[in-house]
């Protein structure tokens, strides 16, 4: 099991709370009794190995936001994969009659992953701030602005707290069928 939740080291505040350290697997607990959740990645996902984690994520489920250019490493993966700006996506995600990027209503819980740090923090302090969603990092970084996120990883850790997470959604989505 990898420990996702030592370095919660931060910067900069935004704010009085900071996000709750998660765990992989109480990670995928969430995400897995989520009635609407959404996979939002950012351009970091064309890493090949971060992209094949992201793409198993989709499979299991989780539709994609991808933001920034990330879509084309969508592109003929099989996955319900749409384009959507950030900064865009984090207004519409405040918006209670916006019916969401499939047209099936509002999201309850919002992943993030492979995002410039210093662009999604922003977009999470909004939706901290003015919404009541759920926002977990599961990136390499700690963003302190989610609800929850994985503490400052390094590669190799993020790649095994990825393939923890997928492991535990899986079994997760077989229970709860």
């Amino acid at each position: 099991m990898v420990d996702t939740i030592k370095n919660t080291r931060i910067y900069t505040t935004w704010g009085t709370k900071t996000a709750k350290p998660i765990q992989p697997k109480t990670a995928a607990n969430i995400i897995t009794k989520a009635k609407r959740p959404l996979l939002v990645v950012g351009s970091a996902v064309l890493d090949e190995e971060i992209l094949d984690r992201a793409v198993s994520i989709a499979k299991i489920g989780v539709p994609v936001a991808a933001t920034g250019h990330s879509i084309k490493g969508f592109v003929d993966k099989g996955v319900y994969a749409r384009y959507i700006n950030v900064h865009s996506l984090g207004g519409y995600l405040g918006d209670h009659s916006w019916p969401g990027l499939d047209g099936k209503g509002q999201y309850d819980t919002i992943i993030v992953l492979a995002h410039k740090k210093y662009y999604i923090n922003q977009v999470l302090s909004g939706l901290k701030n003015f919404t009541n969603l759920i926002t977990i990092s599961i990136d390499k970084n700690y963003l302190q602005n989610a609800t929850m996120s994985f503490g400052n990883l390094s590669h190799e850790s993020h790649l095994e707290a990825l393939d923890e997470l997928i492991e535990n959604l899986i079994t997760g989505k077989q229970w709860r069928i």
